[in-house]
């Protein structure tokens, strides 16, 4: 009872931010503009709420979701609570990849950039899939993810560097600072064919995640299929961030804070705070959106920025909580 109340009130929290997201933003719209556009999608007031601003806020809904289902799984799996999304290094190879194909010039063809991105996750996600079934550490799986993450962003590195004109490397900055401006219907249906995948997966590994959280040991003498289901969940997170990379960019900070935000709610079973998690990264990602919409300055504010300025402060509380408690 205690969940169903804790998902409920996060799902009407997501669900009052997308209504004000449709109600704020750049162009102020008058109420009567705002009924208008409800009755008449067709009219310019309903252009505005339905093709420019509804798909901006579902976008930053799915994508931070992804974000905090992804974050929670990897703290699970690695029983670490300053394991997120980027930690095995996905982020940063879906970066690359959409770096590359902006650097070769395919960055004005529509779906390009996100492709590449998404096909660049996935191959990582296989590797760590392989790695996570063979080595049962996850000291281990951490030192693969740094390597890769640190190798990913070292050619990123070069992409900057070889990048063939100033507007070029101008464009693969902007994307890499994240964004869900101009996203549109096609985009959102695009990347949620392999967030639902990933999402299936990291609820089928929620019962190893369970058993994890007891220990190597009951987690071996529990009978299930414990290589399967680590596999289940690095693909899961890898599809995930991956998708929401493609969808948004590089967005810190949500993946690492919403399982913490929750966890004193909804226990520290690693299973009971997925779907809570997804929902609170939902509420950080479109809360990170809006204030980047409202701050009022003379180019927008990029998301990923915005998440870290708000985000470290929010993370750098959590964390003196903690130390608090566990001094107590």
């Amino acid at each position: 009872m205690k969940d169903v109340r804790l998902n409920g009130l996060l799902l009407l929290g997501v669900l009052a931010l997308i209504a004000a997201g449709l109600w704020l933003g750049e162009v102020p719209l008058s109420w009567a503009q705002f009924v208008q556009g409800f009755a008449d999608p067709g009219s310019a007031p309903g252009e505005v709420l339905w093709r420019i601003r509804c798909p901006r806020s579902v976008a930053a809904a799915v994508v931070g979701a992804a974000l905090g289902l992804a974050g929670a799984v990897m703290q699970g799996l690695l029983r670490n609570p300053l394991a997120d999304p980027g930690v095995l290094g996905v982020s940063g190879g879906a970066g690359l990849g959409a770096a590359i194909a902006i650097a070769v010039g395919l960055g004005a063809e529509s779906g390009v950039v996100e492709g590449a991105a998404l096909i660049a996750a996935m191959l990582m996600g296989l590797a760590l899939t392989a790695l996570a079934a063979r080595f049962r550490e996850p000291e281990t799986l951490i030192l693969f993810g740094v390597a890769i993450s640190s190798f990913s962003g070292a050619l990123t590195s070069l992409v900057f560097n070889f990048a063939p004109s100033p507007v070029t490397l101008s464009e693969v900055f902007s994307w890499l600072l994240g964004s869900v401006a101009n996203r549109d219907w096609g985009d959102i249906g695009r990347e949620l064919i392999p967030m639902g995948v990933g999402a299936g997966l990291c609820a089928y590994s929620a019962r190893g995640l369970v058993m994890l959280s007891l220990g190597e040991e009951s987690a071996v003498m529990s009978g299930l299929p414990m290589a399967r289901l680590r596999g289940a969940a690095v693909a899961g997170a890898s599809l995930l961030t991956g998708a929401a990379v493609a969808m948004a960019g590089i967005v810190g900070f949500v993946g690492l804070a919403a399982p913490h935000l929750v966890r004193t709610r909804a226990g520290a079973d690693p299973g009971r705070i997925l779907l809570p998690s997804a929902l609170t990264g939902a509420l950080l990602l479109m809360g990170a959106d809006l204030a980047a919409r409202l701050i009022p300055t003379d180019l927008e504010l990029k998301l990923g920025v915005v998440t870290a300025l708000l985000g470290a402060p929010l993370f750098a509380m959590i964390a003196w909580r903690a130390a608090r408690s566990w001094r107590g």
